[in-house]
Order: structure tokens, then sequence, then C-alpha cells
């Protein structure tokens, strides 16, 4: 449904047509008022005339087209889309038992939880369910090294906690604009570490864990926020907003602000946060590509807070979608990445020559009203006019119109402002990938965001035709959009530029269009001449992924408090999943095409599997320090303290999860061992699965695996044997080894390279 850009008029385009000039919220009517019903048969009256149900169903309406969905099991009948007429007759009818009009419900909930499922009452495989380890959580405190918290914020209410676990030594800081009496039983820690940005800006950032820019407090109410009920940003829903964790402790370590993070403060961050006693690290913010783990801060705080068994949750960065752009790579890093969820703000554009279009929007200000204004795109003096940058947008060209502005630095709310500012009534905003904008911005003047391929037809719209005209519709929201999870355009990419036997990233998480809770001292688009205030707001990027994950994490720790940080990461990666809801292959953003191990890692995560993977692939601390000291760094700067008497010989030996192989000068066999413990029930049985491309060779070796207790292991040997053409010129290809039984699925994506 989201690459359906563009539809010709017809009978589906006059109703969408209607819908617009109309300026409908929410449901889309035709001209004879036709709306969506379910219908309720008594399935026993089917005809023998009719060889299915289906069939039987199409003959009751009036057009083959009409039926929508039919229903097999607990709902026998169909949705039709009909005249109000053709229902009241079908009321009549005595095979039915009952019609009722489709009504548009309001959104309940922030959509990721539910998206990834964490709202059910699952069991976890050992008799426990869901709601237990959820409760659980309280003895579980997440730290986020970020940009401050806004502490009064609902998300951090403490109703029903229990007291602060006595193993806690943090503690909140007094400031001038921050009361530490602010702090309860959810948030139960709050520093600053802002000296390094104070030699950068003196006195840009206020001394304080308070939060001015937004990022922190989203990004921690993303991982633990308390549920909050009847949340609604402007007219885009009305439901619950929640936190993966929603037990969690929420411990701040401000070390950000709008200019960014410097190392100093990030690090200081890390080792308090260390010495306070949290158990996952989440850290929204990274480094620049291709720094040595020795050189940079935040890996080896990171390595450092390993050794301490805290949980490190890293943001893979939003430099888009060209290969190893990545930072945050180290193996003792859980590195995310991001995804859309299946929920959508559709908006539409309605051309002069009848034209429609669908893209996406917030807006939530005045409509534009109901009759076509004139379109213009890069029009005046300035190369930059395209852009609309500053100084670019002229008044007497864009007054009373709709101004066509590519994406470039500026945000999409400058550049409406602009268009405001010189007498412009409206934007679309084009976006240069492949497909449809998944992220929005709460534009203050009325927006739709549109990708390249829908923009390139507008603009030769605009470019043929003398007078040009356009009006944009807003359909409000949109869930169980298909296909879901894509990978985001932003999310960076392997391979992994430090060390490339070390597959990155690690997984998806949800980061398109996350709400959460948002500071009122800091406006929805953060610009200094927006004075609007909102409690909640939505933000995209891997910054948002990378708390969903802390919060998935402090759930498995709940769920396994004896458990290494390895053990948690490896259930993670082995039992996320890469088929959409459509059940075809994960596909990527920019492209439209299918996604790879270099995109997604080893998919996207999946908490209701990953509290019983069945199997982990466990490290050790040992095993860290061997891999650190393989990469021949000069320890004597590093300081880790570390035993170097063990190297590997190839660091791809690491008993990591996933796989990552180089066929490197005239290399064509490449042979690594890995491990796999037991977490599942005694007396189990593996069986592995090769999904290998027909370019390598790829035989495993035990092919069967057999575990008489919980907690025993079992080592295996992959051989990887180049098969290729060497004049075939493929740098990059992928496959999978999994080990299964009828309960347990343990799946390690493999790449390989070329290089």
């Amino acid at each position: 449904m989201c690459q359906n850009h563009f539809l010709k008029m017809g009978s589906i385009g006059n109703l969408w047509f209607l819908a617009l000039v109309l300026l409908s919220t929410l449901s889309l009517l035709s001209a004879t008022g036709k709306k969506t019903y379910i219908v309720h048969m008594n399935h026993n009256l089917k005809p023998l005339s009719h060889a299915t149900h289906h069939h039987w169903y199409q003959s009751l309406t009036s057009t083959s087209d009409s039926i929508l969905y039919t229903y097999t099991a607990a709902f026998p009948g169909f949705a039709a889309y009909l005249d109000p007429e053709e229902a009241d007759s079908l009321k009549k009818m005595d095979s039915v038992l009952n019609v009722f009009e489709s009504r548009l419900r309001s959104l309940h909930t922030t959509r990721s939880p539910e998206f990834l499922g964490i709202h059910s009452n699952f069991g976890l495989g050992d008799g426990r369910q869901f709601q237990e380890i959820e409760q659980a959580a309280h003895n579980v405190i997440i730290g986020f090294v970020d940009t401050g918290v806004w502490p009064e914020s609902k998300s951090f209410d403490d109703t029903g906690l229990p007291e602060i676990p006595k193993r806690w030594k943090g503690k909140c800081l007094s400031a001038k604009d921050f009361n530490p009496k602010l702090c309860n039983k959810k948030l139960i820690g709050a520093r600053y570490f802002l000296k390094g940005l104070e030699k950068e800006a003196p006195g840009e950032e206020p001394l304080s864990p308070l939060d001015y820019n937004g990022h922190g407090t989203h990004t921690a109410s993303t991982a633990a926020g308390s549920p909050v009920a009847n949340v609604s940003v402007g007219r885009y829903g009305s439901g619950t907003v929640r936190g993966m964790a929603v037990r969690a402790r929420v411990a701040i370590y401000k070390a950000c602000g709008n200019r960014g993070c410097a190392d100093a403060d990030t690090l200081a961050a890390i080792d308090r946060a260390i010495l306070d006693g949290v158990d996952v690290i989440s850290m929204s913010f990274g480094n620049d590509t291709g720094v040595p783990y020795h050189e940079d801060t935040n890996a080896l705080g990171a390595f450092h807070a390993m050794q301490h068994g805290v949980f490190v949750s890293a943001a893979g960065g939003n430099s888009g979608y060209r290969r190893s752009l990545m930072g945050n790579m180290a193996p003792w890093m859980l590195t995310v990445g991001a995804g859309s969820i299946d929920r959508d703000f559709p908006a539409y554009i309605l051309l002069g020559n009848k034209q429609l279009f669908r893209g996406i929007s917030i807006y939530d200000g005045p409509r534009m009203g109901k009759k076509l204004v004139g379109l213009v795109y890069n029009k005046g003096n300035n190369s930059l006019s395209n852009y609309c940058s500053k100084g670019t947008v002229e008044p007497a060209l864009v007054r009373g119109k709709v101004v066509i502005c590519d994406a470039g630095e500026s945000t999409s709310v400058e550049n409406g402002l602009r268009v405001r500012k010189a007498g412009g009534v409206g934007m679309i905003v084009v976006n240069p990938f492949a497909l449809k904008e998944l992220s929005v911005e709460n534009d203050l003047v009325p927006t739709v965001a549109i990708g390249t391929k829908v923009g390139n037809l507008i603009k030769e719209y605009e470019k043929t035709n003398p007078n040009p005209k356009v009006i944009l519709g807003f359909g409000g929201v949109q869930v169980n959009v298909k296909p879901s999870p894509m990978v985001a355009e932003f999310s960076c990419r392997g391979p992994n530029p430090v060390t490339p036997q070390i597959l990155k990233p690690d997984i998806i998480a949800p980061g398109v269009n996350i709400m959460a809770a948002w500071p009122e001292a800091v406006s929805p688009s953060r610009l200094k001449m927006d004075k609007r205030t909102v409690k909640f707001n939505y933000m995209t990027g891997t910054s948002m992924a990378c708390p969903h994950a802390s919060g998935i994490a402090a759930l498995i720790k709940a769920a396994h408090p004896s458990w290494s940080i390895s053990a948690i990461k490896s259930a993670m990666m082995t039992t996320a999943y890469n088929l959409d809801n459509t059940n075809f292959p994960i596909r990527d953003v920019a492209t439209g095409k299918r996604a790879n191990p270099w995109d997604f890692g080893s998919g996207h995560v999946n908490p209701a599997k990953a509290f019983s993977p069945g199997l982990i692939y466990d490290i050790s601390k040992q095993d860290y320090a061997k891999f650190f000291c393989s990469l021949n760094y000069p320890l004597d700067q590093v300081k880790l303290n570390i035993d170097c008497s063990e190297k590997f010989a190839d660091i791809g030996q690491l008993n990591y999860p996933s796989f990552s192989v180089f066929f490197t000068g005239n290399r064509t066999m490449v042979q690594y061992s890995r491990e796999l413990t037991n977490v599942g029930p005694a007396n189990s049985i593996y069986g592995v699965t090769v999904d290998a491309p027909p370019s390598v060779a790829v035989t495993v070796n035990p092919r069967r695996l057999v575990f008489r207790r919980v907690g025993e292991k079992h080592k295996y040997t992959v051989t990887f044997t180049d098969k290729s053409d060497k004049k075939s010129n493929v740098q990059a290809t992928f496959g999978w080894i999994m080990w299964s039984n009828n309960d347990y699925k343990v799946r390690s994506p493999v790449a390989f390279a070329w290089p």
C-alpha cells in the first residue's frame, strides 16, 4: 500500500478527490456517501450454487471490487465498501446477522510497543508470562547518556513502583533550574557532565540535568517510560504512550547539548553510570566512522562497562545507505539500526490535471481551503532556490502558492517558515531517495513529504503546465501499513569499517516517527521562533531505535538476571526476524529492493522470541580481551589492564552470533568455530540448516548437537570455500546458518565479501 504513490482519476480517484476537496480528516467519502461496512454472516446458509463463501459474498454486493476482506474464522463475514442504502438492504437478508459501520478508532499506543508485541501476555517457554517479567523489571536500572531529562513528564511517574534497589549508588544533582526533589522511584538519578561542552562554548549549555534539547527525554521515555493515557500530538491520534520496560528505573547522565556530545563528557558519564550501578547503558550518539577502538572513547568506555557486566546499546548512526559509514561498531556493544513501523500519516497532493499522489504529514494547523492554488518550483535567480534555502524564497514568486522544496540542510520546519514568511500557503518536500518519505516533522505550514519518484512527476507537471495548480489534504493516522518494517534510508550500513570480520549492525529496531515524552521548555521543532509547547513529540533516527533495544535488553535482564551481556545480545540477534508483514524479505527504503545483513544485521528485533532463544552464543570477558589484544593496538597507551598472553589468529573466531567472511587476496577458504550454550530445556537436539549463495560452499561439522543439560556447551566448525568466478566482479553476497528443532530457531546471518 505504501508504494501506491499515484492514482489516476476514476471511481477510486473521485473518492480521493472529494476527500481532499472537502478536507475530510479520517473517512474518505465519495459523492454517493460510500463507507466501509463489516457484514456478519450466517455462513451455514451459503447456497450450494456458490463454490466458496467469498463468491457468495461477492454476489451480495453491487460490484465485485466492493469486497475488501473476507473473514472466515472467529467472525464469519466480510468487509465491503458500500452505499448506505446497500448496507441497509443487506441487513434485511436472512443470511445476514448484522451490519456494522467500520469506524476509525483512535490510536491507543505509541505503536512501537504494540508493533513489537510486548503488549501481549505471551509465554516465555518456561511457564512464566510476560506480565511477570514486566513486573520484575523494577530491579533493572537503565542509564541514558544523552541531553538530560524533563522530570515533570508523566512518563517518569513512579506510581506503583517499590523502593529503589539498595545497590543503587547514584543521585540527583541540584541545579539552578533542576530540583532534585522531582526525582522519584522511577527517575532515580540525574547528573550532568558538561565540562567538555563548556570549553567549546562557554555558557551555552546550562549546567544542569534539565533537558533543553528534547533528545534525552525522548530516548529515556522510549526505553522505560511509564504508561501515560490519553496522549496525542495535535489531532494525530489519542491513546496510551509507554516505553519498552515500563517498570525499569531511569538514570540520566547529561553529557550532550544542542551542539552535540563531547567525548570527555560522555566517557565521564559512562564511567559514573558504571559506578552508580546501572545494568544497561543506552547511547544514542556516535563517533566518526572508522576510528580504531583504542582511539574511540565511546568504545573504550563500553569495553569498561562490559568488564563490569553492564549491557551497552548504541545507535549505529544516521549517515545514510552508503556502505561502511557506521559508528559504534565494537563487538561488546549492541549496534542498532533503524526500521519503520506499521503506522503512517497519509497526506495527499491533488494536481490541477486531477492526478493524485500520496505522501506523509503530521501538519496540525489551519488547512489550505477548498480551492486549487498555484504551484511553484525552483523559481528565481538563486541557484539554491530549489532547496528553499535562506534568502532564496522570493515573495513575488510564491505568494499564495504551494512551493516545492527539495530536502537539503535545513529542516522541513525551517523551510516552511521561509515559505510562510514569503506569503506561500503550503509546501511539498521532496526527499532524495526511491520510496516515499517515512519521517515526519511538526510543520508550521501545510506540508506533504514525498519521495523522489513522485517528486519528479510533480516537478514535471509544474514545468510543463502553463498554469500549474494543486491542493493538499491530510488523512490522519493509519496503522497496519504494509510492508513493514523496512530498513530506514538514513540508517547506517555495514560492513564494519574497523573490524570487517564482525558483522554490523547487529539488529534493527523501530526508529521512524516514534512518539515519546518531550520537554515543555523546547518547541517541537526546536526552533526559537516556534513558540508551541508539547508534552510528547515525534522523532526519527537510530537514536530512537537504540532505546527500543535498551528497553528490551532490560526486560531480558529481568527475565534472566544471571545471563551475561553477551547472552542477552545473542538472544536478541539469533531470534530477530527477516520477513515483513507481507511475508516478503524486509525491504530497503532507499532502493525499494530486498535488504541484506549489511543493512539490518541479524534482522528486526523480536522481543517475544528473545526471552526464550533456546541456545545462545556466550562471550566471556577474557574472550573480549583476547579480541582486543588481537588488534595489536598499543595497549600501554590504552591501559585496559587486560592479559594479552593469548590472541586470535583471525578475529572472526570471536564467538559472535553472526559471521562476516572476507576472501582477501588469494584466500579461498575461511574456517571459524563457534560454541553454543543451551538455555532451553534439557535433552534438546538441534540440527543445522545452511542457506548459502552459489559462489560459496559452506560445510558445518557436526550437523547435529545434543544438549543433555541446561547450560551444556557444544562447539561446531564452519568451513567457507570460495567457488566464485573471479571475473564476475561480485563484491558481496549473503546467507544463513540456523540451528533448530521443533521449538527453537537459532539463526545467524553470514556476509561474504571479496574486497
